[in-house]
């Protein structure tokens, strides 16, 4: 519930200080072209260069440690999934038990997608912890000239993100005040934690619906030109750290092409 919340990086680190656009259009301009391959070693370089740009963006790897955990559990669900269940099973064998045979194939399959998970999502992570999100809608504004409406709702989505984990709490310790705790029965877990994901799920509804009314009762919707308070400028270093995002992305496909690992969805 922390990765879309409040910045916790230095503010003025270099790419820190960049627009927030530019930010966004970098992270794409980097990320899309992992979804061209399946191989293990594009995905792997681009960890590298994100790793290695991560005191740029003022990001300590603790902080991202504790942000980005869920995305490591899903990349180690994803090698568990198809190493269990994969179709194809080429290349030669690992180990097997019992019916489960695990080749080098599967592995490799394995390994290039759970790193293609952490190395497309890793630089939106890097974006969001490292920007302000009324500086985002902001440059949404001023700099795409993306609709007002659709730029504030998304700044109090982003505000609202953080809301969510606290409500999950008062709602797990008011269970708890009440005697509603499952013990060691899973059954009874799962069932206590549909209730309170509905739960969530409900007040989420009715707190976004009192938002929108709000919002309406002050104007946003009244079709009137906004003024901007906080100009968000889209210098020459903004466009070069798009085109350094697109050389590097370009540069991890080339050495998986010339090393001949490259291997493109088909």
């Amino acid at each position: 519930m922390v990765v879309l919340s409040q910045p916790l990086v230095d503010a003025g680190a270099p790419l820190a200080r960049r627009n927030p656009v530019a930010k966004l259009a970098a992270a794409l301009a980097f990320t899309l072209p992992l979804l061209a391959t399946v191989d293990p070693l594009t995905p792997a370089l681009a960890i590298a260069v994100e790793s290695a740009v991560l005191p740029l963006f003022g990001v300590r790897p603790l902080d991202l440690a504790r942000r980005a955990w869920p995305l490591l559990v899903a990349a180690a669900g994803v090698v568990v999934t198809l190493v269990l269940f994969a179709a194809d099973r080429t290349g030669d064998l690992v180990f097997a038990l019992g019916p489960l045979r695990v080749t080098t194939g599967v592995l490799a399959d394995a390994l290039g997608l759970a790193l293609r998970i952490v190395a497309v999502a890793l630089p939106g992570l890097l974006v969001f912890a490292s920007t302000d999100p009324t500086d985002l809608a902001d440059a949404l504004v001023q700099n795409v000239r993306a609709p007002a409406r659709f730029a504030i709702g998304a700044l109090a989505a982003f505000r609202l993100v953080p809301l969510l984990g606290q409500q999950w709490r008062t709602l797990h310790l008011a269970r708890r005040a009440r005697g509603m705790d499952a013990g060691r029965n899973p059954v009874a877990r799962v069932r206590l934690f549909a209730s309170a994901a509905f739960a969530l799920l409900v007040g989420a509804i009715r707190r976004g619906t009192r938002l929108a009314v709000a919002m309406d009762a002050r104007g946003f919707d009244s079709g009137v030109p906004r003024t901007a308070a906080r100009r968000q400028p889209f210098r020459p270093v903004d466009a070069a750290l798009v085109a350094a995002a697109l050389g590097l992305a370009a540069g991890t496909l080339a050495v998986s092409v010339i090393t001949g690992t490259f291997r493109p969805i088909l």
